[in-house]
C-alpha cells in the first residue's frame, strides 16, 4: 500500500507543475509578445526488465520535467501607434537595461522616455545598430521642452529608422542558435545563457510592422481544456492516496486487535 501511495504521488508532483504552466499562460494570454510555456515529462526505464516485470529501481526515481517555450508567432493586433511595432516571423528585439544587461524580446509596445531615448515599459533601452534609439538625438529638438513641435518616427520594413526624415539608424534585430537555451526573465522578456550567441538579422531577414504589436500566442480554448484534464488527473490520484490510506488505517487497526 505504501508503493501505491508513492506511486501516486509522483505521478501528481507532474501534474502539479502543468497545473502551474498552464496556469501561467492563461494569466499572460493578453501579455504582447508574450510565448508559451509547455512541461515535457521524461523518464528513462529499461524496457526489457519492464517487459519481463523484473523489479528495478526505475520507483524510487524523480520523474523528471523539463521546461519549454514555444516560440510560434502570435496574432498581429494593429494600434496605429508610431512606437509600437511587431517583428515578422524571424528574430527578436534587443532591449539594453539600466545594469547594461542585453535582453531580447518580441514585445514591442514600445514608448519615448523624458530624455528623448525609446524604451520598454520597464526602462529598458531599444537598441540599433548604433546604440540606443534616441529620438533627441535625430530631431535635434527637446521634445518635451517643445511638445507643439511636430516629432515624426518612421520605421521601415527593414527596421529603418526615421525621426523628421533624419536616418538615425537601423533596428538590431537577432536571432539565436537555440532559442530552447533562453532563459525567461518576465512573460516576454529573455536573456541569453552563457554557452548562446545571437547573429544580427540582414534587411532581407527581418520585417519590422510600425503600428502594430504581436500578441501572446497563447490558445485560451486549448490551455482551458488542458487545465480541465490535469485537474481531474490530480483528483484521482488524490482518491488512490485517500483510499490507501484508509485501508492502511483499517490494516493498522486490525493488526492492534489481534
Amino acid at each position: 500500500m505504501l508503493k501505491e501511495i508513492y506511486t501516486a504521488a509522483m505521478g501528481m508532483i507532474p501534474q502539479q507543475t502543468k497545473l502551474e504552466v498552464t496556469a501561467s499562460n492563461m494569466a499572460n494570454a493578453k501579455t504582447t509578445g508574450f510565448k508559451a510555456e509547455g512541461v515535457f515529462q521524461r523518464q528513462l526505464i529499461e524496457a526489457k526488465n519492464n517487459l519481463n516485470n523484473v523489479p528495478g529501481d526505475v520507483e524510487q526515481e524523480d520523474a523528471m520535467s523539463t521546461y519549454y517555450t514555444d516560440y510560434s508567432n502570435g496574432g498581429l493586433e494593429k494600434t496605429g501607434n508610431k512606437l509600437d511595432l511587431a517583428l515578422g516571423d524571424a528574430g527578436f528585439f534587443v532591449l539594453r537595461t539600466s545594469e547594461g544587461k542585453e535582453v531580447l524580446t518580441r514585445a514591442g509596445n514600445f514608448m519615448l522616455s523624458e530624455s528623448g531615448v525609446v524604451t520598454s515599459a520597464d526602462g529598458s533601452m531599444l537598441m540599433t545598430d548604433s546604440g540606443p534609439l534616441a529620438v533627441n538625438d535625430a530631431a535635434g529638438i527637446d521634445y518635451y521642452a517643445n511638445p507643439e513641435k511636430p516629432v515624426e518616427i518612421k520605421i521601415t520594413e527593414a527596421g529603418e529608422v526615421f525621426v523628421n526624415s533624419n536616418q538615425l539608424g537601423k533596428l538590431l534585430v537577432v536571432s539565436v542558435d537555440d532559442p530552447q537555451k533562453l532563459v525567461r526573465l518576465s512573460g516576454s522578456a529573455f536573456e541569453l545563457a552563457e554557452n548562446s550567441n545571437t547573429v544580427q538579422l540582414s534587411e532581407k531577414d527581418i520585417t519590422v510592422k510600425q503600428g502594430y504589436l504581436e500578441k501572446s500566442n497563447v490558445n485560451v480554448i486549448e490551455e482551458m481544456v488542458n487545465m480541465i484534464g490535469l485537474q481531474r488527473n490530480f483528483e484521482y490520484g488524490q482518491k488512490v492516496i485517500q483510499t490507501n490510506d484508509r485501508t492502511l488505517d483499517k490494516s493498522m487497526d486490525i493488526g492492534r486487535v489481534v
